[in-house]
C-alpha cells in the first residue's frame, strides 16, 4: 500500500502563489503515474496536472502557464507550483498515483491522498 500525504495548502490572495507537496511512502520511481486533481465546492473532481514516469507533463487548460508539476526523487515527492492564483482555483487538491500491478493483465494499483484545501480569496 502506497500512502500519499499532501501538504502546502492554505489561504492565499488572488495573484499569489502556493506550492503543494505530495510525499509518497515508497520510491516514486516505482510509480508509473502521478498527478494532481482538484474538486471545487459543489463541483466534480477534475484533473489539474499529470507527470508520467517518463517525465511527460500535461495540464488542464485552465491552469496551463500558471501551474507547474515537478518531482524530487530524493524526497519521494511530487510538487505542484501554483502561480497567479485565481478565486476559481479554490478547491481541495488531491494527489494521485498509479503503480503497475501486473504487466501481464495490464492492471494497476491506484492511490489517493486525503486532500489539502486551497482557498484563493481576498
Amino acid at each position: 500500500q502506497v500512502q500519499l500525504v499532501e501538504s502546502g495548502g492554505g489561504l492565499v490572495q488572488p495573484g499569489g502563489s502556493l506550492r503543494l507537496s505530495c510525499e509518497a511512502s515508497e520510491d516514486i520511481g516505482n510509480l508509473s503515474f502521478m498527478g494532481w486533481y482538484r474538486q471545487a465546492p459543489g463541483g466534480q473532481r477534475e484533473l489539474v496536472a499529470i507527470l508520467s514516469r517518463s517525465g511527460t507533463k500535461d495540464y488542464a487548460d485552465s491552469v496551463t502557464g500558471r501551474f507547474f508539476i515537478s518531482k524530487d526523487n530524493t524526497k519521494n515527492t511530487v510538487l505542484l507550483q501554483m502561480n497567479t492564483l485565481k478565486p476559481e482555483d479554490t478547491a481541495v487538491y488531491y494527489c494521485h498515483a498509479r503503480k503497475i500491478k501486473s504487466t501481464v493483465w495490464d492492471t494497476y494499483y491506484t492511490y489517493w491522498g486525503q486532500g489539502t484545501q486551497v482557498t484563493v480569496a481576498s
